[in-house]
Formats: C-alpha cells, structure tokens, sequence
C-alpha cells in the first residue's frame, strides 16, 4: 500500500505508524520522538523539521472522533518535507529557508487510546473495557475521551474548576465519552506529555486542529494579544474559516487556553470541516485543500 492510499484510510495507530515509518524513510531530516505514552501505554509521537529552539506546535487526535485531524496533519507534513528536500515553495513560500529559523513539530495524535476506541471498539482498552463499554452502553462510535473516560480537552490547568462545576450541572461527574475533565488538571498522561513539551520553552506559538464547524478560536479569558488576531485574521482570509469564541462547555479545560493563559504567546483551535463527526474520508481532500495554507501560514507569522 503506497503513502497516498494510507492518507484515505482512518488514521488509528496502525496507518500512523505506517505514515510516519514511510516519512522518515524519505525525508532523512525528520526526526521522531516519543514525548509520553497513553493510559494503554501507546506511545504519542512527535514528529519535527528545522531548527528545534523555535518551534510552532500543531497537534491533533485530541478526541476519538476527530482523527481526520492526524491524517491531516501528517499530509501537511508530508508536504513540507518534499518542499524542503527539494527546495520547493509551499503556498508560494520557500519553507525551507524559513525552518531554518523557525522549526514544525508536529503531534499528529494526542489521545492514541482514544482513536483506537472509537475506531475498533471497547477491547481497544482492555484494562478499562468493562468501564468504557459501561459508560458507552456498549457503543464507542461517539466516543472522544481516552481510555479512562477523561476528555483530554477538558483536562489542561486554565479555567479547569469553572470548568468542571458546569460538567457536574450538566450531569457529568464521572468517566463519560465526553466533557468529563478528570478529578484534576493534567491527571491524564496524554494531557501532562503535551503539557510538559511546551515548558521546555521551544514552543513560539501553537496550533490544535479539532472538528468541526470551520472556525478558529484565538483569545481566551484576559488574553486578547493583537499578534494572535493578526495571525487568526490572515488564517480566516486564506481558508474561509470564520473567526469565533466558544461558548458553555467548550470553554476552558483546552490545551488553546492553557497555552495562551501560561506562557502568554499566541494559540488558536481550528475546527475542521463542516458535518458530523467523525467526519467521512471522502472529505479529507477538500477540507485540507481549504486549510492547507493556513498551515503554512501558522508557521511563517
């Protein structure tokens, strides 16, 4: 099977680990590196190109649903590797100059237990079947936690006990397939790997893809900084993508907010595609086609 056909495939840890093998077979300047492991002990995986002082992160695979998101970002990173070894422009920028100063790295998938459960059900996590087919009713196909029922998203230290006060008024006060944030931030190893990368300071400004809804989130609570709207305003104008503010449940909890609220640099959700998750393969070309350059561009601004 050739890179192209496992790009159209779900993207569980199989057909990663088929992607990233086959790029790190042609691209010799990737480098991989494992940052943390899941409650199953699946390894979550780093990928990065260029300088390693100053990176943008993009990350996705944060909800068992939305694994389009790590096909996406794999392709992209497919397509900034041939660029660079061939000294080509992308979207009409040399990247390889540019990463020379600025590296990609890139987390195609935060929540691996999680894909695997939506995918290929319940025996997927055996240590937590009996839980996750008691909290799913035996039905995992709209299952976005990890594999202890934590929402991986919900999970991070900015807003988390506002947070986890409307999940309880929602009647969410234990493992769910959804929206419960854990007993406290960062309990979820997925959540602590992503975490304690970005405190080693590299990381200029980061980018989490989620679906859907086409939309980018920039600002959360006291952070309103004019660089990210810059940046959020010029990805909008490139793909289409309305810029939007959460509201209720999808606000705080998420990696976007932690990241702004701690370190004060820009980060922005953007919400792939239009529909019902998990969105259908049949749309990967169009969504990415739509985003494509505004990849490029939360690299380069």
């Amino acid at each position: 099977m050739n890179m192209s056909e496992l790009y159209g495939l779900p993207c569980d840890k199989r057909n990663r680990e088929m992607i990233i093998g086959g790029l790190l077979m042609k691209y010799a300047f990737l480098s991989r590196e494992t940052i943390g492991e899941s409650r199953c002990s699946r390894t979550i995986d780093m990928i990065s190109v260029g300088c390693r002082s100053n990176q943008v992160l993009l990350a996705g695979g944060f909800h068992g649903m939305e694994w389009l998101t790590s096909n996406i970002l794999l392709k992209f990173t497919a397509d900034i590797s041939d660029a660079v070894k061939n000294g080509k422009c992308i979207c009409g920028i040399r990247i390889g100059t540019f990463l020379n100063r600025r590296g990609l790295a890139v987390i195609p998938c935060v929540n691996p237990d999680g894909v695997e459960i939506q995918l290929h059900g319940c025996k997927a996590a055996p240590k937590f079947e009996e839980m996750i087919s008691s909290v799913s009713k035996g039905d995992t196909s709209r299952w976005q936690a990890n594999a202890t029922g934590v929402d991986i998203n919900h999970n991070f230290d900015a807003g988390w006990a506002e947070l986890h006060t409307l999940e309880r008024k929602s009647g969410i006060t234990g493992a769910s397939p959804t929206r419960y944030g854990g007993e406290y931030p960062e309990s979820e190893p997925e959540s602590r790997a992503v975490a304690s990368y970005c405190r080693t300071g590299h990381i200029s400004h980061a980018l989490a893809l989620h679906s859907q809804g086409e939309e980018i989130y920039w600002s959360y609570g006291d952070y309103h900084s004019d660089e990210a709207l810059r940046i959020a305003r010029a990805m909008s104008e490139v793909s289409g993508y309305s810029i939007a503010e959460p509201s209720g449940l999808a606000v705080g909890g998420g990696f976007k907010d932690w990241f702004e609220q701690k370190f004060r640099r820009p980060a922005f959700t953007v919400e792939i595609g239009r529909g019902t998750n998990p969105l259908p393969l049949s749309e990967m070309d169009n969504i990415y086609s739509k985003i494509k350059e505004l990849l490029v561009l939360s690299l380069v601004l």
